[in-house]
């Protein structure tokens, strides 16, 4: 099978166990198969995401606070941060599949990105069943999956509202998240506090790739990526960042300092627009 192809299909899976077994497969026989970069793939509207039947999805403003102090309520910080990570698995199928007409490297690297996803929920999963629980038995929201929706169109926007806007939260996220497990006196937490730290290395990665194919972009284009970057925010009604900022790991992930700048100035005075 293709590359672009066999991600889809695995995109297209709706159970957890066999979308993770189809990501680490594919990773494992990535340098056999061969890359169609021109094909314009079918509409995967229809059917993908695979999702199994829980979690039960509702609107963010829906899902209960998590609190660290309770054994059900780390289980259920731990699930909202294993869904996310079943989340970033499609995310990252998604790029590879639907966006045609990008060097080999992207492919790859988004495959990449699927596989360490894979390997995080694995983590969060393990750490759930020794908790008791298991990955649906909390309600969750959509928020990752609908901006995919939304710029399902745009390669571009894709690259400037998930990895690094939405995905680039959590670099801000992990560390106040830790900061709270350190309060808890549940055996997992320790356990938990390792596996962000897993994930945070990793995601500085993933975050500078989308960096790296939104500046690529932008230079294809002819755009300046500090100035367009706020169009795609409001065209497509992505969130505003709001601090406090995990200043290092961003400049790590690629972001610039006037990027960062620009982040912490527009939350205080001007609309969007007026930054473009």
């Amino acid at each position: 099978m293709e590359l672009r192809e066999a991600a889809y299909s695995a995109l297209c899976e709706t159970q957890a166990a066999d979308k993770v077994q189809a990501v680490q497969l594919l990773w494992a026989q990535r340098e056999t198969l061969a890359l169609d970069t021109q094909a314009l793939m079918q509409d995967a509207s229809h059917k993908a995401p695979g999702r199994p039947d829980k979690p039960l999805l509702q609107n963010p403003q829906h899902v209960p606070q998590r609190s660290v102090h309770t054994d059900k309520g780390l289980a259920a910080l731990v699930h909202s941060v294993c869904h996310i990570e079943f989340n970033a698995i499609n995310l990252a199928l998604d790029a590879v599949w639907r966006f045609a007409g990008l060097p080999e490297a992207y492919y790859q690297d988004w495959l990449s990105v699927a596989y360490e996803e894979s390997t995080h929920f694995v983590l969060l999963q393990n750490l759930l069943d020794r908790m008791g629980y298991a990955y649906g038995d909390f309600a969750a929201h959509d928020g990752l999956w609908s901006m995919c929706e939304k710029t399902a169109g745009d390669v571009l926007a894709r690259m400037a509202l998930v990895p690094r806007t939405l995905e680039a939260r959590g670099l801000d996220a992990t560390p106040l998240i830790q900061a709270k497990l350190l309060l808890s006196s549940s055996p997992h937490a320790k356990a938990f506090q390792s596996v962000l730290d897993t994930i945070l290395r990793d995601e500085v990665g993933h975050v500078a790739i989308g960096n790296h194919w939104f500046r690529h972009l932008c230079d294809a284009h002819g755009l300046d990526p500090l100035s367009h970057y706020p169009l795609l925010v409001q065209h497509h009604a992505a969130p505003r960042l709001k601090p406090p900022f995990n200043t290092s790991a961003r400049l790590a992930a690629g972001f610039t300092q006037e990027e960062i700048d620009w982040l912490m100035a527009q939350r205080l005075t001007m609309p969007l627009a007026s930054h473009t």
